[in-house]
């Protein structure tokens, strides 16, 4: 089944909501909320986790070129698979895309996966889509995780040097041949949910709608608690079997990811089940409240990560949700 691929390599290792039409419900309630629009934030931050902050473009490498893409190319029934390279300050990122057959220009959506982990946890979402007609890449962040295909180690990594490692896809991703690229997504889950809000942010006019999967914006709260305000950041630190460095815990703190995501104007669309003992549901709902075209679908008694007739539920909203936002 799909949803097997996408094993947990770590508890948080795992990733926004428009009007969604009729969803087919699994045997638990679900139910979906209109959330209310706030111009400002709460006024507590709830969540800061982060990297450098820096926006400086990233200077972006397709490998292979667009127009040797065949070469590695797995053609499946419906769509193709092929890996592909992007490069962010000298360090490969590494990602596989799934393209529809057929005549493009093709929509797409960027797929971050969560702390700990690689691609392999977003492949499933990238092969729905890919044979809803929608291209998706799901790519390993720079020292994001275990078994990455990416460069660097997870204690060079934050959430700030993740944003960066997305935005330098997106703006290689628009060059490539068969994307459209007035249609591009960024998805994510976890601690990419939290990502790919964060570069939605920074980069609005590029990005067409947000999906986030129980998204961690948890994490800068973790940050505080670990580091006592700040007050004690180690150079490196285990983290739910993940070595961090100082840089993750320092990026982490300093912002507000309820701040930034106000910024994002688009169409978003966040899921999140009610039995998040990861991150709990009220961030979530926090955030739908915060940015201004945000909806929140709730999975009752769905944990951190979707299994089962609640992953195929998330699925299926996705996609409704794209096409929505695709007017199709």
């Amino acid at each position: 089944m799909r949803f097997a691929v996408r094993k947990i390599i770590c508890i948080l290792g795992l990733v926004p909501c428009l009007t969604l039409g009729a969803c087919a419900q699994p045997a638990k309630t679900l139910t979906t909320e209109t959330a209310e629009v706030e111009t400002t934030p709460a006024e507590d931050a709830e969540a800061t986790e982060t990297g450098s902050g820096d926006e400086a473009a990233a200077e972006v490498e397709e490998t292979p070129p667009a127009e040797e893409a065949a070469d590695n190319a797995i053609f499946e029934e419906g769509y193709t698979v092929r890996d592909l390279e992007f490069s962010r300050d000298g360090k490969k990122i590494f990602g596989k895309l799934y393209m529809p057959n057929g005549k493009g220009p093709h929509p797409l959506a960027i797929m971050g996966h969560g702390y700990g982990a690689n691609l392999s946890m977003m492949e499933g979402y990238a092969k729905s889509f890919a044979e809803h007609g929608i291209a998706g890449y799901a790519f390993d962040f720079i020292g994001g995780g275990g078994n990455i295909r990416s460069d660097g180690v997870t204690t060079e990594m934050s959430v700030l040097t993740e944003a960066d490692d997305m935005i330098a896809v997106l703006d290689g991703m628009r060059d490539v041949e068969g994307i459209d690229a007035d249609n591009i997504f960024l998805m994510g889950g976890s601690q990419g949910g939290f990502v790919a809000t964060y570069a939605a942010a920074k980069r609005p006019a590029d990005v067409k709608a947000l999906i986030a999967l129980y998204p961690a914006y948890v994490l800068q709260d973790d940050a505080k608690m670990r580091t006592n305000n700040g007050t004690a950041i180690r150079d490196v630190t285990n983290v739910m079997g993940v070595d961090i460095g100082r840089i993750y815990d320092e990026d982490a703190l300093s912002f507000d990811i309820y701040d930034v995501m106000k910024d994002y104007t688009g169409p978003t669309l966040i899921i999140h089940g009610t039995v998040d003992n990861v991150v709990p549901y009220s961030y979530s709902e926090r955030a739908a409240e915060i940015m201004p075209s945000a909806k929140i679908i709730k999975i009752e008694g769905a944990g951190h990560v979707f299994f089962g007739a609640d992953d195929e539920y998330a699925t299926k909203c996705c996609l409704e949700f794209a096409d929505e936002v695709l007017g199709r």
